[in-house]
């Protein structure tokens, strides 16, 4: 029987139309978090005023969006592993859109959750989730990290750009008239982008049942990720990380100020993380081509638990304070690049999409929730709880890190991806999915992409 299926090793996978699919979706990664996150935290205050709501009840809103997000990251990435992203992107695009213009015009707290759960799931379809699903698909291991860099380099800059956008849009235009200018920033720029730019890589017609590929293997693919011990570990890792991050991100400000610093270095410097987070990732991509990548983010992590360590005895001096927000800095969009590698290094691409949405779901939950619960231990601990609840974060996450390993090659080295047969390699018949046998550990057949589930041994927000 014939079927059809992605060729990851094509030497056009990855050529000039992939190259323009990464300058796009870069370009719509900025603009939709610059427009549906950043943008929420300078109109804060004016929709507080404006709706005569409490500050509680509307940062709420936020925190119910980022968790309806998490809710579509499973159903997500399994629309993107069966139909690719095009459609699913340009949808989410258009109804981002359209809600940003409903934004505008909310007159009470309850129209502003709706709304907010609207941009939630709408945020899953066209952020860092779907794109790297679109990337990894098009692109080759070697060429993939340099790719999935560039998105989160430029997306990294988000925050730079549309929080002061959005402060003189609010200057001149009223908190409503700046979503109104936004919204047709967004549509403007991301609805075409994804409409005309994202297509499925090119296909291949595989005679045998070694490249079979069809919802079968995926689901399969999918069932051995979830019961690899080792994932259940990158999640614990990804999990403490993020709430360690969320947490940070939310209340540095408030922390800094409460040590005398007046509000203005305050913002300063919890603005460095934004541009840390890109120097994190740009560390990260150099060294990985001479250490594993876990080893890499694991040590991150640790010197992320050092810095906050540090802050009840340094961050009282303006250096001090920089030279910790520096430190915390580093690891702040770390992860974002990390998983990608992660995720196709170990368990290939057939079911990639579904698997980092199952990833992505609790992860971004316990970035939602941390800072309100955080929120809630300051009565009672104060900031010195709150730096050493995430001091522990941060050190679990780095142990956890270090124990998830790398995937390797049968001759013992270490690989970050997913990689071509060795020539002359001996290889075991891979049945279709129709049957019961699985290919030996470490085995693939001739000529097969690391795409079976079978294929590795052994065992999404911020941008």
């Amino acid at each position: 029987m014939t079927t059809t299926t992605m060729a990851p090793a094509d030497p056009m996978v990855g050529g000039r139309h992939g190259w323009r699919i990464v300058a796009a979706l870069a370009i719509t990664s900025t603009v939709g978090y610059g427009t549906l996150y950043y943008a929420y935290a300078v109109l804060l205050g004016p929709m507080t005023a404006s709706l005569d709501a409490s500050t509680t009840a509307v940062t709420g809103a936020l925190t119910v969006s980022v968790l309806a997000g998490a809710l579509m990251a499973i159903p997500v990435g399994r629309w993107l592993d069966r139909h690719g992203g095009r459609a699913l992107m340009t949808l989410g695009s258009i109804t981002a859109t359209a809600l940003l213009i409903a934004w505008s015009q909310v007159q009470t707290i309850g129209q502003l959750y709706a709304v907010m759960i609207g941009i939630g799931i709408t945020g899953a379809m066209v952020l860092y989730e779907p794109a790297f699903a679109v990337i990894v698909s098009w692109f080759t291991p070697d060429r993939r990290p340099t790719a999935l860099l560039a998105v989160t380099v430029v997306a990294g800059f988000a925050s730079t750009i549309f929080m002061p956008l959005t402060g003189l849009l609010v200057a001149q235009l009223g908190w409503r008239g700046a979503l109104l200018t936004l919204a047709a920033v967004h549509g403007v720029v991301a609805v075409p982008l994804h409409a005309l730019t994202i297509r499925k890589p090119p296909h291949v017609t595989a005679p045998t049942p070694a490249l079979r590929t069809d919802h079968t293997s995926q689901r399969a693919a999918a069932r051995a990720a979830m019961g690899d011990p080792r994932f259940w570990v990158l999640a614990a890792a990804l999990i403490a990380h993020g709430a360690a991050t969320s947490t940070i991100g939310v209340h540095l400000v408030s922390y800094l100020t409460s040590r005398g610093h007046p509000g203005t270095f305050a913002a300063t410097a919890a603005g460095l993380l934004g541009v840390l987070s890109v120097t994190g990732r740009l560390v990260l991509t150099g060294a990985r081509r001479r250490l594993p990548v876990t080893t890499i983010v694991a040590g991150v992590f640790a010197i992320q638990a050092a810095a906050v360590l540090a802050m009840p005895l340094a961050a009282g001096t303006r250096v001090g304070a920089i030279v910790t927000v520096t430190g915390f800095g580093l690891g702040f969009g770390i992860a974002s690049l990390a998983t990608p590698a992660l995720l196709a290094g170990r368990y290939g691409t057939t079911a990639y999409a579904t698997i980092a949405g199952r990833l992505a779901a609790p992860v971004t939950t316990a970035k939602a929730a941390a800072p309100l619960i955080a929120a809630t231990l300051l009565p009672y601990g104060g900031y010195h709880l709150l730096l050493a609840a995430v001091t522990t974060a941060c050190l679990l996450a780095a142990i956890s890190m270090r124990a998830v390993g790398e995937a390797r090659t049968d001759s013992g080295e270490y690989r970050n991806q997913p990689d071509l047969p060795r020539p002359g390699a001996r290889v075991a018949a891979v049945p279709g999915p129709d049957s019961a046998q699985t290919p030996a550990d470490g085995e693939r057949a001739e000529g097969q992409p690391n795409n079976s589930p079978t294929s590795t041994p052994g065992p999404t927000r911020s941008t």
